[in-house]
């Protein structure tokens, strides 16, 4: 390897390093010279060559040269694609060590984010995702120049996929009569089921666990439930019998029309931004006592608008689904005025993957606590 000077890093430069951690989002985490090197596809105590993407001031992103120090939860991926498409990131690490990772980036998270001391919030272990490989009830290909597959790391071009090793039998049949339509640049998703194409999990297996816990934190029912971000009623509809009146809100005109399909006399849906709808609920006088929420926001989380409207009221309890840890540690820390984090549960809902699902049980906080 060249010399380099110190404190310096360049482009397409190869440097020896050791991995310590492996952060959310899936890339190994090390040092060099006081910088922080973010290495994807590697792993925590490994010994590696990268070869520098992108330099900054005060990190560098790498790519991975080879593995000079193997660690003893690597493993051979099951995918020919793997690294190549940007798909999945951990299929090189045992499958009980990626679960481990997880629940150790959501602690971190809380750590960090939301301010939440060590052994002040009861953190489940990950429930496991079964099947591990073959669970994906739809895939979206993209189509440009003859190639049909998934996008390359960085969204840089595409990877020819013949078949996808997290999608199910049945999808990858699809692709692959898809594929022998010789079909027009473009997109397309193809699905394991027949019906409407919305306000399905993608994982049916991991659904139900997430639904089953989601209702055990709402054991107690109660006399009103808001269900913000409600999109087609996945949980409205199991929690319906737990609450005098159940109230789903949601932005999309087809998630609201396929949520009031088949709705009970308690529930009403209404079409508006989450914001809206809850004041249109909880009315300019801090709306009904006996109030439970149901948040499941997009990755960007919750609109500051909502923060504050929910941080300035008491809920009991207030549940909130995330599929991004990191602004959910950000809204949890908003939402600690009047509410006490107590219990997160995790879900792997894409093995493999980068991705960790959970959902969070608050309960009021007690005054001057």
């Amino acid at each position: 390897m060249k010399e380099r000077k110190r404190g310096r890093a360049e482009k397409r430069e190869e440097v020896e390093l050791e991995i310590s951690d492996v952060g959310f989002g899936g890339d190994g985490v090390g040092r060099v010279e006081g910088r922080v090197w973010f290495v994807p596809f590697t792993l925590p105590g490994e010994k590696v060559v990268a070869r520098v993407v992108t330099a900054k001031k005060d990190f560098v992103r790498a790519e991975l040269v080879r593995v000079v120090a193997a660690a003893a939860e690597r493993v051979e991926p099951r995918c020919e694609y793997f690294g190549k498409c940007g798909g999945c990131s951990y299929q090189h690490a045992s499958y009980d060590f990626q679960l481990e990772l997880k629940k150790r980036q959501v602690l971190s998270l809380l750590r960090r984010v939301a301010r939440v001391g060590d052994g002040e919030v009861t953190v489940r272990d990950v429930v496991p995702c079964v099947p591990e490989f073959g669970y994906r009830n739809r895939i979206t290909v993209h189509i440009q120049d003859g190639v049909t597959g998934f996008h390359r790391p960085g969204g840089k071009g595409l990877v020819d996929i013949k078949a996808c090793a997290i999608a199910s039998e049945e999808v990858n049949r699809k692709l692959a009569e898809f594929r022998a339509k010789r079909p027009y640049d473009g997109h397309r998703t193809l699905r394991a089921y027949a019906g409407p194409s919305g306000f399905r999990q993608t994982n049916d297996f991991m659904a139900e666990k997430l639904a089953e816990t989601v209702c055990g934190f709402f054991d107690g029912g109660g006399e009103l439930l808001v269900d913000a971000y409600c999109g087609g009623g996945f949980f409205s509809r199991r929690l319906r019998e737990k609450f005098r009146r159940v109230v789903g809100v949601d932005w999309s005109v087809a998630a609201i029309a396929a949520a009031r399909e088949n709705a009970a006399e308690n529930e009403e849906y209404l079409e508006a931004d989450a914001a809206d709808g809850l004041r249109e609920v909880l009315g300019a006088e801090g709306g009904p006592g006996g109030l439970s929420v149901l948040l499941d926001p997009p990755a960007e989380g919750l609109a500051p608008e909502v923060a504050e409207m929910l941080a300035a009221r008491t809920c009991s309890p207030l549940v909130y689904v995330s599929c991004n840890p990191s602004t959910f540690a950000r809204d949890a820390a908003k939402l600690s005025a009047r509410h006490r984090l107590t219990e997160i549960a995790l879900f792997d809902m894409f093995a493999q993957t980068a991705e960790i699902e959970l959902a969070a049980l608050f309960v009021p906080r007690e005054s001057g606590a």
